[in-house]
């Protein structure tokens, strides 16, 4: 089994009050890249921290870390729009940073970096692959490249209000300024990614659509971004089995029917409670409070831990030492 990582970035996410994927607006920039160095080495290299949400929540890389730790699985990462370099081993498809999606073409790049990956898919040889994201502001474009399908499904939020108005106002400028009409691009994939979402969006659907077209079981690590990535591989005229694989964080979501959207895009859908209410640690207690809910494959670990007869209290152990290694120093807990 393979996990596959695809980080990139969007300049969405500088929109005030969309996301908590950082501490602030300079550091967010480097989510994605200090994510795919904690996965990769279990710490940051060449990123300038780890990277939290304003009220110290740290990055769900830590839990699927974690994951990785006690369970062991290979690792991918692809380029999939990274505006800061990461020191991660990295696969590139020719993705760009995305540009805000209020703004004409933001990502050019989507239709090619969708064809690469699914060339890249389509070659890995792994019996199974598990395909993960990061990209913070990817739950608007998630909720953009939806719009542009004709798909009525709701998004999450990684702030405990999902500022859910505040996204369709953005999703409706977007499609306005680039001459679209909900459902205009149905079946047209990579196209809605190109004006409606971001680059990770287009590499994930491009490795997914490429890797069941060879044969290989795929499961969506994430929430309501790879619900918008089932729906891209869906609109590519692919019918073969997908799963999705996320936290309870997300299925409690009220925005969010995540039941009917599963039915929707015909996907195996399973739900991985990791019990933080259990743990008054605070590498946990803000999911809890309903910060970030998924991201970095969260779900997707879990649900491994849980097939391999890992428990979940060996899971949340294992995320605390995490957390305390490298976070615990700085906020006055744990061990450095």
């Amino acid at each position: 089994m393979r996990f596959v990582l695809a980080a990139g970035t969007t300049r969405t996410a500088a929109i005030e009050g969309i996301s908590a994927a950082g501490a602030d607006a300079d550091l967010m920039v480097h989510t994605p890249s200090a994510d795919a160095e904690v996965l990769a080495y279990g710490d940051t290299v060449r990123a300038p921290s780890v990277p939290v949400s304003p009220t110290g929540c740290p990055t769900p890389a830590v839990v699927t870390r974690a994951v990785r730790d006690l369970v062991g699985f290979d690792l991918t990462v692809v380029d999939g729009g990274l505006a800061k370099n990461t020191a991660a081993p990295t696969v590139t498809v020719g993705a760009r940073p995305g540009d805000d999606i209020r703004e004409e073409d933001p990502v050019p790049t989507a239709p090619g970096a969708f064809a690469a990956a699914r060339q890249f898919g389509r070659a890995l040889p792994d019996d199974e692959l598990v395909i993960g994201e990061t990209v913070p502001g990817g739950t608007t474009t998630a909720l953009g490249v939806l719009t542009a399908l004709g798909e009525e499904v709701g998004v999450s939020s990684s702030l405990p209000e999902n500022p859910i108005e505040r996204k369709r106002d953005v999703v409706d400028e977007a499609l306005a300024v680039n001459g679209l009409t909900p459902g205009e691009l149905s079946g047209e994939p990579a196209y809605a990614a190109r004006y409606a979402g971001d680059p990770v969006l287009a590499t994930v659907a491009g490795l997914t659509v490429g890797a069941l077209r060879s044969d290989t079981p795929v499961t969506l690590a994430g929430g309501t971004q790879m619900l918008a990535a089932a729906a891209l591989v869906r609109h590519a005229d692919v019918d073969a089995p997908l799963a999705l694989a996320t936290t309870s964080f997300v299925a409690e979501d009220e925005g969010v029917d995540l039941d009917g959207a599963a039915d929707a895009f015909d996907l195996d859908l399973t739900v991985t409670d990791p019990g933080f209410d259990e743990s008054d640690h605070v590498a946990m207690e803000r999911y809890v409070a309903g910060e970030a809910k998924e991201g970095v494959g969260m779900g997707g670990a879990l649900s491994l831990a849980d097939r391999t007869g890992v428990s979940m209290e060996r899971v949340r152990n294992r995320i605390a030492a995490v957390y305390d290694g490298l976070l615990g120093e700085r906020n006055g807990s744990g061990s450095p």
